[in-house]
């Protein structure tokens, strides 16, 4: 659901984008893609925590996976979205002839840093429920 948002919001900003230089629309599809990471992150989760959705899950053990369910969303949304915002002013930088490509990479991946927390706190849920 994040990565939908914010590949939405990068994608209109392309299409603007496109009107002044649709040569670069490799560089606009690389920055638009990058907020996807959340939603890889979510599905790759769901394949983690699967061995424990059967009928014998206990209460403390559905509790952990909806608390993290709730982490990752949460986290998700709002990287994804910050993600978006600095891809897309990366996105019209560039289309206005600026070279910030490298630039707005890097500072994308401070918003994908609490994906990737969220992530690991799910790997330590994990290792707690295995116990």
């Amino acid at each position: 659901m994040a990565s939908a948002m914010a590949v939405s919001i990068c994608g209109q900003t392309v299409i603007g984008a496109l009107k002044k230089r649709p040569d670069r629309f490799g560089t606009y599809l690389l920055l638009c893609a990058l907020p996807t990471s959340q939603g890889i992150y979510g599905l790759a989760g769901f394949f983690l925590l699967q061995p424990f959705l059967v009928p014998t899950i206990t209460m403390l053990q559905a509790s952990a996976i909806l608390g993290i369910g709730i982490v990752m969303t949460v986290a998700g949304i709002f990287a994804s979205i910050g993600q978006a915002k600095i891809c897309a002013n990366g996105i019209e930088a560039t289309a206005a002839g600026h070279n910030v490509t490298g630039q707005t990479l890097t500072m994308a991946v401070f918003p994908e840093l609490f994906g990737i927390f969220s992530f690991l706190v799910l790997f330590l849920v994990r290792a707690t429920l295995l116990v």
